[in-house]
């Protein structure tokens, strides 16, 4: 399994409606794909004040890398991806993603 993580430095100009928007078709989409597990988003408590940049997140769990890599080629994803990205401090700079490969 996979365990695809994204982290969001929103840009404050960046309305939570659209924050939310976005997250929101990200896991619409998400959850139509064949080998997508979940989607869990939401924003960022921050309990032990870490990550104190990043305001939202999503987490997606794939079966295994094909279907990440079907997630990511996407014309969908890739429009979603781009919304996303405008929305964030410095673009594409303001994500962090982690994929982590659960055995």
């Amino acid at each position: 399994m996979i365990l695809h993580c994204v982290f969001c430095q929103f840009d404050e100009a960046a309305s939570r409606v659209e924050r939310e928007d976005v997250l929101k078709a990200l896991a619409e989409f998400s959850r139509s794909l064949d080998g997508v597990l979940a989607f869990d988003w939401g924003p960022n408590r921050d309990f032990e004040r870490k990550s104190q940049a990043y305001s939202d997140g999503f987490v997606i769990r794939f079966s295994d890398r094909a279907a990440l890599e079907r997630y990511a080629e996407h014309p969908t994803h890739q429009q979603l991806g781009a919304q996303l990205c405008a929305l964030c401090v410095g673009g594409g700079d303001g994500i962090a993603v982690f994929d982590l490969e659960i055995p």
